[in-house]
């Protein structure tokens, strides 16, 4: 996963002090009192301005961190007692309140200079602006120029809710300071306690107009533990991007051994970055996997190598390169071009980086571009796209797997356009392409194909019931570079289709699961008339079997692709039911029952074989989210034949609420597979006093079966741990394909992932990884080790992060271009 590209290690954990000069102010509170709009305001009564009380705040608001030159506007002065002449010198005591555009200052007791504008405080000096609050014994400050000091301060960030203390801290003007002597942490332990964690240094210099920042003999120690150390860092002040190291990555897979990976992030550019990351593993040896990304108004893409120079297991060089650009020419034309390769048939089972896709095992090359526009055709509109493109595949097959995976047909190159009505009494379309199909496999015919494919539809009826007859024909041909099983290399054919499709659509109001609802009963019948052609004899380049469900039971073709048109004179009858809520419209249930009937044999079929019964297996579907917290779905394929079930898909998700996630599915394929798979997260146990986390605060407001309201040591929840997973099991095969057990503790201001996955990648062999990942909160989302959060979000189903600043409930650091991952991305969505 591409790392996010502002932070350094230890970057945003040595802000200890930009909040109070890059955080926007906030609306004043409507519980704090308000000073005089104009002047100077002296002798306030006692006990106005309550003092700021240190803890939890409200997130920042602003979208700016840099607060300018000069912090402007009127000052405002409240206290209990004030002495001396105004536009002189002022003395005020007790309960003191000073306010100046972004800073509001209480202390005991404040000395003002108007000539200097100099503002010196002592005695319980509560400094806020915006979210954060400093505190302690003494301050001097121009409250224009935001030049001074703060000796001894105690501070706290409203944005990462961490502070720490430092020795002092040295204001150099709007944009600039130094803080010596400096602590922070995230950490809020009782009486006595060690923090968890906590980063020192000894100075950190802040220049937000040159967004930089440095600090010297940075340390992070972990329950007391250094775990990592720069005697001089330099790191990004600002959301701007900076180059730089990244924590490192530790890892450690039954294929490769312990591997460790540093990235080094480079800022080219404002449209340009680099990731370089030199990787260790112990028994394959060095290697470098770089990655360089690139965003322009008009095109952006990714480029990315991995090279292991000499992999010391299979005593050879290993490699992969991934790259996707798209772009756009003008208004309406849209260009993509994108492919992973790797070195060799080996690289998946050797679960090698920079090879992550959506298919592991058939990697794409592709290059696209298209075309859109509007017509105007007989009074109509009329959509048009004309496209291009150039398609091929790598293929790893597994030499040690008995059944080896048939090629699929390159497309070089394919060109086409299509048009359809958008309005108008007739809808109609018509798609005309030529390909050049190739493939890898010299045993396989090659050879180029012209087809034209048209419709035409008269709908009638209205929002409760329809009826549409439609024409459609399908005429393709074929000139092979070898000759086809007839002895011919040129062959054409021409398939023409009628079909009559209804719909009714009816609604009651009923009552169900103690509430109103609207019951809808929604019948269709389709009729299709396709002629027998034979096509044994012609190339199949692109054509295969469609899945048997509920929407395939009434298409027109039980093929995909162009080479391959089904006969059918058959009738499709199927019915379904939705129960919706009557005051939101929500579906709550829906059960559908489908069947095919055919009015003569078909001959042409995916099995290969004539089709000579009349009532197709029976297909029930239904799903429900009616039962509180409980959601059911599935299918079953009834061979009313034999009297037994073909197929089955069934699952079942429990989320009685937030963190608490249990599901279980069941699929089945007579005579082919058998499939058992369990997913998890709940949390386990807490413990501790202090601080709750969000998880478990979430937790306990929902359920009374999380976690322990009555832990030792108080009432109150500090940590909370929580049981992560899921589990693939072939009940056919009788053993496990995919395993992942995972720990996931929840400590308040750190969260510690332990996590074991077991992946099968052929019939014989499996991968085993173990995973470790420490994520400290307040130091930007800073984690080290592996990270499995994309695992566990991927085949968990309902799965929430633990922590999510950005109130997302998903995996990445951030939503911006510059920082999305581009392994496991399907290239052309």
């Amino acid at each position: 996963m591409a790392p996010t590209p502002p932070l350094t290690p230890l970057s945003l954990v040595l802000l200890m002090a930009w909040p109070l000069l890059a955080t926007p102010a906030r609306a004043a509170d409507p519980a704090e009192p308000s000073a005089a709009s104009t002047g100077l305001r002296a002798a306030a009564p006692a006990g106005l301005c309550r003092p700021v009380t240190r803890g939890k705040t409200r997130p920042a608001t602003g979208s700016s961190v840099q607060a300018g030159r000069n912090n402007t506007g009127e000052l405002e002065l409240e206290a209990d007692q004030v002495r001396g002449r105004i536009g002189e010198q002022l003395l005020a005591e007790g309960h003191v309140q000073l306010r100046r555009g972004v800073l509001s200052l209480e202390a005991d007791q404040l000395e003002y200079t108007q000539a200097s504008d100099l503002a010196r405080a002592t005695g319980s000096v509560h400094l806020r602006r915006g979210d954060d609050v400093f505190t302690g014994p003494e301050l001097a400050l121009d409250t224009t120029r935001l030049e001074g000091h703060f000796d001894r301060p105690t501070y706290r960030f409203g944005r990462t809710d961490a502070g720490g203390q430092a020795e002092r801290i040295d204001f150099l003007g709007a944009n600039r300071m130094a803080v010596t002597g400096a602590t922070y942490s995230s950490c809020e332990p009782s009486e006595g306690e060690t923090l968890p964690w906590v980063l020192s240094s000894r100075r950190v210099r802040l220049d937000f107009d040159a967004n930089e920042g440095i600090a010297e003999d940075a340390v992070l120690r972990f329950y007391g533990v250094p775990i990592l150390a720069a005697p001089v860092l330099s790191f990004p002040v600002t959301d701007e991007r900076k180059s730089g190291w990244l924590p490192p990555t530790i890892g450690t897979t039954s294929s490769s051994g312990l591997e460790v990976s540093v990235p080094y992030y480079w800022n080219i550019a404002p449209q340009y970055d680099a990731t370089i990351t030199p990787t260790m593993s112990y028994k394959r040896g060095p290697g470098v996997d770089a990655e360089v990304r690139y965003l322009q108004p008009g095109w952006s893409g990714e480029l990315g190598f991995y090279a292991l120079p000499d992999d010391r297991v299979a005593d050879r060089e290993r490699w992969a390169w991934r790259a996707q650009h798209r772009g756009q020419i003008g208004p309406d034309i849209d260009y993509q071009i994108g492919g992973l390769r790797v070195s060799d048939d080996n690289y998946y089972t050797d679960d090698l980086r920079g090879a992550d896709f959506l298919t592991p095992r058939l990697l794409p090359t592709r290059a696209q571009a298209q075309r859109r526009s509007s017509l105007r055709l007989g009074g109509a509109e009329v959509e048009q796209t004309i496209y291009a493109q150039v398609h091929t595949w790598q293929l790893l097959q597994d030499r040690s797997d008995s059944t080896l995976v048939t090629t699929p047909y390159r497309r070089q190159p394919q060109v086409g356009a299509r048009w359809r009505t958008v309005d108008g009494p007739l809808d109609w379309s018509l798609q005309t392409e030529a390909s050049r199909f190739t493939n890898a496999d010299t045993s396989l015919i090659s050879g180029d194909r012209v087809h034209l494919q048209g419709s035409v539809a008269w709908p009638l009826g209205d929002g409760g019931w329809s009826l549409t007859p439609r024409l459609a024909f399908n005429a393709a041909s074929y000139q092979t570079d070898t000759a086809m099983s007839d002895g011919l290399r040129s062959r054409s054919r021409f398939i023409p289709t009628f079909t009559l499709d209804s719909r009714w659509t009816f609604e009651r109001p009923t009552e169900a699961f103690g509430r109103a609802l609207t019951q809808t009963l929604e019948p269709r019948l389709r009729y299709v008339k396709t002629p027998y052609r034979d096509q044994s004899t012609l190339p199949n380049f692109d054509s295969a079997g469609l899945d048997f469900n509920t929407d395939s039971v009434f298409a027109d073709n039980s093929f995909s692709g162009t080479d391959r048109i089904s006969d059918a004179h058959q009738i499709t009858a199927g019915a379904s039911t939705r129960f919706l809520a009557s005051d939101t419209g929500g579906e709550l249930a829906r059960f559908t029952v489908a069947q095919r009937f055919l009015l003569s044999d078909q001959q042409i079929t995916p099995e290969g074989t004539p089709q000579t019964r009349r009532f197709s297996d029976l297909l029930l579907q239904a799903s429900t989210s009616a039962l509180r917290n409980l959601n059911l779905d599935g299918i079953v394929q009834y061979d009313t034949d034999q009297q037994r079930v073909k197929r089955t898909i069934g699952s079942v998700r429990y989320t009685p609420g937030p963190y608490q996630a249990l599901s279980a599915s069941y699929r089945l394929q007579r005579g082919s597979s058998e499939q058992l798979s369990l997913g998890w997260q709940w949390p386990l146990a807490g413990w501790g006093t202090g601080r709750r986390t969000p998880a478990a605060e979430a937790v306990q407001q929902t359920s009374t079966l999380a976690l322990d309201r009555t832990p030792r040591g108080g009432n109150d929840c500090k940590g909370a741990l929580y049981g992560v997973g899921w589990v693939d099991y072939s009940l056919r095969d009788q053993r496990l394909t995919s395993t992942v057990l995972g720990l996931e503790y929840d400590a308040g201001c750190w969260i510690g992932r332990l996590v074991a996955q077991r992946q099968s990648v052929a019939n014989s062999s499996s991968n085993t990884k173990l995973m470790l990942q420490i994520e400290f909160v307040g130091l930007s989302r800073l984690s080290l080790g592996s990270n499995p959060l994309s695992s566990f979000k991927d085949n968990i189903p309902g799965y929430q992060m633990l922590r999510d600043p950005q109130g997302r409930n998903d995996v990445s650091d951030d939503i911006t271009p510059y920082n999305r991952s581009f392994k496991g991305v399907n290239l052309f969505p």
